[in-house]
């Protein structure tokens, strides 16, 4: 099987190097906005939207024309790169996968794409890469790229500068290890397992909210555009930077650690959008609960659990298991042993204690219990081949009506609910 795999590493630009990168992520976000507000146009008019083919014309226009004459310096493929983005993004818009394209800002997201693999040489020993119009830039090598270059996007970030490297290579189709596992997220417990293991939540950004909050008053205070206002600016985005770098270190480690052990893992198809959007309602017809409700959308935008779901998913098919995402409705409040669903069952966020047949454990722990149930049924209905092929999955339930396998263990900072502890407080 082919495997489409990114390599990302910082560069060591000079000075020069550095003031071209900067040109070429400009002029890529001016043609980026110049086009869409040329079909912005066309559509207030009526008219149809222009392919891709038509505005590559357009772009030799522009390089042509004596105002915008200085797109010349910057590699045409970068630019053509930036048509066939907006191209995308138009599509996915109909498609109804995002929100209409909106126009790129200066500082936010700079970053141009080369997408011919024949004008990008890797020369690893010396840990260099050649990029058109750049020549050869040194990287800091942390690891060896494998595969055929395919392409290789520059982009900027709080002042220093990457290149990812996408890479295609023949693999030998994998065999999935390890069982079943179904995973409740939350916040007090960052991811708690069918077994009964569960991860503390890192709180990255919680971690990092005080000197955030003092670096952007002292960003409010600056004279705009002014040499200060650029220093404390540079420290803002470093923050972030940091910020959202730890966060994702946390997240790959971890989903790392389970799809290397189980070869099925079943979670919730929550939307985090729905779940963190504002209480403050209008004025008409104000919220109630709004600071309780902004301190629970922070908390759950600081999780990252879309992105833990999204590296859990092509981690997994990497080493051909599956992800199985199910309804999250009632998850905490059904009973595992009996099935019966009801609110009661939930007494407390912690605690959960079956009304019909008395059965008691850990809120989170029944939520994931069932998760798993749900997600292996759904399987069965589908008639996936990799219910079939994963070796040692659980097939049976425990007498107190939970599911026994998992292979995590005590991996990527797991922790175990001690037995003789309440399950309710556990």
């Amino acid at each position: 099987m082919k495997r489409l795999q990114a390599f990302k590493f910082e560069l060591m630009p000079n000075g020069e190097q550095q003031r071209q990168m900067r040109r070429f992520a400009g002029s890529c976000r001016f043609v980026y906005n110049k086009a869409l507000a040329l079909q912005k146009e066309r559509h207030e008019r009526g008219e149809t939207k222009l392919g891709y083919v038509e505005m590559a014309k357009q772009l030799t226009a522009w390089r042509s024309s004596a105002e915008t004459a200085w797109l010349k310096e910057a590699p045409v493929h970068p630019l053509q790169q930036a048509l066939k983005d907006l191209e995308r993004a138009y599509s996915n818009f109909f498609a109804k996968r995002s929100d209409f394209p909106r126009f790129k800002k200066k500082g936010q997201s700079d970053s141009f794409r080369y997408p011919d693999p024949k004008q990008i040489k890797l020369d690893q020993s010396n840990a260099r890469i050649f990029l058109p119009k750049l020549g050869w830039l040194r990287y800091r090598n942390s690891r060896e790229v494998l595969g055929e270059i395919r392409n290789a996007t520059v982009s900027c970030r709080a002042g220093r500068w990457f290149v990812s490297i996408q890479t295609e290579r023949e693999v030998e189709q994998p065999i999935p290890q390890g069982g079943a596992v179904g995973i409740d997220m939350g916040v007090v417990r960052f991811a708690t397992l069918s077994d009964g293991a569960f991860v503390e939540p890192l709180g990255s950004f919680k971690r990092h909210e005080r000197a955030l909050r003092r670096a952007q008053q002292s960003l409010s205070r600056k004279v705009k555009h002014s040499r200060n206002w650029r220093k404390a600016k540079i420290r803002v985005q470093r923050l972030h930077a940091r910020i959202a770098n730890v966060r994702a270190d946390f997240l790959h480690k971890l989903s790392s650690a389970i799809s290397k052990n189980h070869a099925v893992v079943c979670m919730e198809d929550l939307q985090v959008r729905n779940m963190s959007k504002s209480a403050a309602g209008t004025l008409e017809q104000p919220g109630r609960n709004v600071r309780a409700k902004a301190g629970l959308n922070k908390a759950i935008l600081d999780q990252g659990w879309y992105e833990f779901r999204r590296q859990l998913d092509y981690k997994l098919a990497w080493r051909g298991g599956c992800l199985v995402l199910v309804a999250p409705q009632y998850t905490s409040q059904t009973c595992p042993r009996c099935g019966h669903v009801s609110a009661d069952n939930r007494q407390t966020q912690a605690c959960f204690a079956c009304a019909a047949c008395g059965l008691e454990n850990n809120a989170d722990v029944v939520g994931a219990i069932n998760i798993l149930s749900r997600g292996m049924q759904q399987l069965r209905d589908e008639g996936r081949d990799t219910l079939h092929a994963c070796s040692g999955m659980a097939q049976a339930v425990s007498p107190d009506g939970l599911w026994i396998e998992s292979r995590l263990g005590s991996q990527a900072g797991t922790r175990r609910s001690e037995p003789g502890v309440d399950p309710c407080h556990a």
